[in-house]
């Protein structure tokens, strides 16, 4: 066991911003699957400024690293190995181009790397959660790197959370702005960015063990509880959004435990109150466990909205119906909570792949809405709803796994029959996406959108954890369309061999 070094001192901060980016952490899934093509290369500037609906940052572009104006690829693999350290974990930066991705300007992050405190050991899991967010509030972004696994003095599994400092060349120096402080606290296994407080400095959420604790400067490693409930050490689903219109971010997550001492499930939505230094519980739906959320205005009204991916009721005795009908949890369910200007309003929406206009079948195990992203992909000022279903069977492919692009519109993502108001799903034998829908590829496992092509509109950037035997990959689909799907797979990018098979894809940062 190491002591873990105290932290560095970075640049002279300047006034951070204030949209937020988040995401938590996912697991990679085993199976097969075929390599895939190299993208194209290109170095020309963006053609155009990104769409005003994009979440854009004082650099102008989200996630872009370098500042180049094109939205970069993070990529957590932390079952990867490192200096032969089994699990030890790395994160994977995929630098934008005109082209998308370009598998030809990598950069692998490890606790080997020169800014990165710590060193790499077994079982670390580093880059087992991602977010991106501008801390220092120049025109590069921040990488936030979790790792759950890592040990502090002696005690195993506290885990820790660093942030990587973006800069003209990549990356410049790094901090360590949480340290867990118990064994198996697992610090860094969810993450989420954003301006809690209103005073324009990017705050950290951090989920760990049984507990999600908040950095409220992110130069320090200082962490303040802002909740704690028995997850049974699962990661807690943590996203952002500003649900009551008060112009600060609020925290949504989700978590759930099971034979513990009981069995329960939270989705929350936490505020911090200025007067009270601390955040409360502004909205609880008990007994839905959701296995994903996303935060985006489905309907155009100004308000900010809250999906629940694969939601179901656990609890029997529940009769509120947290996650809508129960006939429509079949396969995975999504159930949409709309804000009204004060907060999100109990009645919603429900779909899942039998409702009218949504392609495909609600069929046990698909775990349709398990990722979530929300992007206004086709520029009408709305909104649209992405959702991962990883279970879904491709012909006979069991678990080749699936995306289904969801329209927002007047009313949401359901018109007032109940039918959506458009959507399309894409797989690996879509027409234009590499490679072949395979057994165990899960496809749709980790999404993210932002613009990588420096055209204006936000990218679909999607994982398959399970492809080549999971040794996985991530494709990304230009405006969520699939003409002209280019993939990235470690063996594309010349990443090392792992002990344990890297699942490239399961995490991803946005």
């Amino acid at each position: 066991m190491r002591s873990h070094p105290e932290p560095r001192i970075p640049r002279t901060p300047r006034t951070p911003r204030a949209r937020t980016l988040a995401l938590a952490a996912a697991t990679a899934l085993a199976a097969t699957g075929l390599a895939l093509p190299l993208a194209a290369t290109a170095s020309a500037a963006p053609a155009t400024a990104p769409a005003a609906s994009e979440p854009t940052e004082p650099g102008g572009v989200q996630s872009d690293f370098n500042g180049d104006g094109y939205a970069d690829l993070a990529v957590g693999v932390p079952s990867g190995t490192v200096n032969g350290k089994a699990k030890a974990g790395y994160v994977s930066v995929v630098f934008g181009s005109r082209n998308g991705p370009n598998p030809h300007d990598v950069r692998r992050i490890t606790q080997s790397t020169v800014e990165i405190p710590g060193t790499p050991e077994a079982g670390d899991r580093f880059g087992g959660a991602l977010a991106t967010a501008y801390v220092d509030d120049d025109r590069f972004a921040d990488l936030v790197i979790g790792a759950p696994g890592e040990d502090i003095g002696a005690a195993q599994d506290a885990g820790s959370v660093t942030v990587l400092y973006g800069t003209g060349d990549g990356f410049a120096l790094a901090d360590t702005v949480a340290r867990g402080p118990r064994s198996g606290d697992a610090y860094g296994n969810a993450l989420a960015a954003a301006d809690f407080t209103g005073d324009t400095d990017v705050d950290l959420a951090i989920g760990g063990k049984d507990r999600v604790v908040v950095n409220y400067n992110p130069y320090a490693a200082v962490t303040e509880p802002l909740m704690a409930d028995r997850m049974g050490g699962r990661a807690p689903v943590l996203t952002t959004g500003d649900f009551d219109s008060d112009g600060r971010a609020d925290l949504a997550l989700a978590y759930y435990t099971q034979n513990q001492p009981y069995t329960q499930s939270h989705v929350q939505v936490r505020t911090y109150d200025p007067a009270e230094g601390a955040f409360g519980l502004t909205f609880s739906s008990d007994n839905s466990a959701a296995g994903a959320l996303a935060a985006g205005d489905f309907n155009g009204d100004g308000h900010d909205d809250l999906a629940l991916g694969n939601c179901r009721e656990i609890a029997d005795e529940n009769i509120d119906d947290p996650c809508g009908p129960e006939e429509l949890a079949e396969g995975g369910g999504i159930h949409i909570h709309y804000g009204d200007g004060h907060g999100l309003v109990w009645e919603g929406q429900t779909l899942n792949q039998d409702t009218r206009g949504v392609p495909g079948v609600a069929e046990t195990g698909d775990d349709f809405g398990n990722a979530l992203a929300a992007a206004d992909v086709d520029g009408d000022g709305k909104d649209d709803l992405i959702a991962g279903a990883p279970g879904e069977a491709i012909g006979s492919a069991a678990r080749a796994g699936s995306v289904t692009v969801l329209k927002g519109g007047a009313k949401g993502i359901l018109k007032a029959d109940g039918s959506v108001y458009g959507a399309v799903a894409y797989q690996q034998d879509s027409p234009g996406i590499p490679g072949v829908a395979e057994k165990g590829d899960a496809f749709g496992t980790a999404l993210d959108t932002a613009d990588r092509d420096g055209d204006g509109r936000p990218d679909l950037s999607v994982g398959a954890p399970g492809e080549n035997a999971s040794s996985g990959g991530v494709w990304t689909l230009p405006a969520a369309r699939s003409a002209g799907t280019a993939a990235v797979t470690p063996n594309s990018l010349d990443l090392p061999a792992s002990t344990d098979p890297p699942a490239y894809g399961a995490v991803l940062a946005r």
